[in-house]
């Protein structure tokens, strides 16, 4: 059985993932519901967290270019 590791490193940083992955699923036109969103299709969870990776290169990359 495969182990799952998509544990949040920084607990603090919990509230911070919720809205960034809130953010992601408007920016996809996707409407998300606090907690529990099992209702979300295979195609729905990947286009938001596809947002969310494309984001987080862009910053990535937004702070590469600035130093």
């Amino acid at each position: 059985m495969a182990q799952r590791n998509n544990r949040i490193v920084v607990p603090e940083a919990k509230a911070a993932m919720e809205q960034f992955k809130m953010q992601a699923a408007n920016e996809v036109g996707i409407q998300l519901n606090q907690g529990y969103n099992g209702q979300l299709t295979s195609r729905e969870a990947g286009s938001i967290g596809g947002q969310m990776v494309k984001k987080m290169i862009e910053s990535y990359e937004n702070n590469l270019s600035a130093k």
